[in-house]
């Protein structure tokens, strides 16, 4: 079966920067280690997407339609459909006493947040920090090596995979994620670790959207998604009774 837009897969992936053939991003650990961006905390494992749905740069997701599970593609965006130009008003000269204000000491290669943007720091000069917001491969042009792995038929196994896309909490089992379909609506009970998920409310609020989002624009016939969090009363044995 051909891929289309709508279409729930798991893909491979190898990012490279055309120019020097430098890899910045991958779903293989070997090459991670190999190009020196390994992350011990990251799995490297093919990821799932919905076709269209904007998870992988738009001009890979056009790319890749019409394969079919097994094959691979060398795909080329460059910059303009990739990360974008660079932008010169992007690059901005910081107070330092807006650093010390918050307890930070700036160094070149530094990254920061501001108002929801990632900037990195280029210099520190006197009383003047210097931060490229430019994302960065900004300006590149890229070359990606994909492989489609598998094509996601059942509405069960698209739920879990687009949970595990949006809901990064590795102690938490997706084959323990209870799903139950019933008359348009996805019930979801996300396995008992979930309840202790260290991440913000408003971050799980909106990891729980994206799921949500994902289901009922690609999903035919679901048009609502509950996510259930049960809380059982726990009976003490008689060894607790006694201590």
């Amino acid at each position: 079966m051909a891929i289309n837009d709508g279409d729930f897969v798991r893909v491979n992936f190898t990012g490279k920067i055309k120019e020097t053939d430098d890899v910045f991003d991958t779903t293989f650990d070997e090459i991670a280690q190999e190009a020196g961006i390994f992350e011990e905390n990251k799995t490297y494992k093919p990821i799932p997407i919905v076709v269209g749905g904007n998870h992988l740069l738009p001009a890979i997701e056009e790319a890749i339609k019409g394969l079919e599970a097994g094959e691979k593609k060398t795909i080329e965006v460059d910059a303009e459909h990739g990360f974008g130009q660079r932008d010169s008003s992007l690059i901005q000269l910081v107070p330092m006493r807006e650093f010390k204000r918050q307890g930070m000491t700036p160094v070149p290669g530094m990254k920061i947040q501001s108002e929801g943007a990632t900037g990195k720091i280029l210099t520190v000069n006197g009383g003047r920090v210097k931060v490229d917001f430019n994302h960065e491969l900004a300006g590149r042009d890229l070359v990606y090596d994909v492989e489609v792995c598998e094509i996601i038929e059942d509405n069960d196994e698209k739920i879990k995979s687009m949970i595990e896309l949006h809901y990064s909490n590795p102690n938490v089992d997706i084959d323990k994620t209870e799903i139950d379909i019933v008359d348009g609506v996805a019930n979801i009970k996300l396995d008992e670790m979930a309840k202790f998920d260290q991440q913000s409310y408003m971050d799980i609020t909106f990891a729980r959207f994206r799921i949500a989002k994902d289901i009922w624009d690609n999903i035919e016939d679901i048009t609502k998604v509950n996510f259930v969090d049960e809380f059982e009363k726990r009976e003490e044995s008689e060894e607790e009774d006694e201590e």
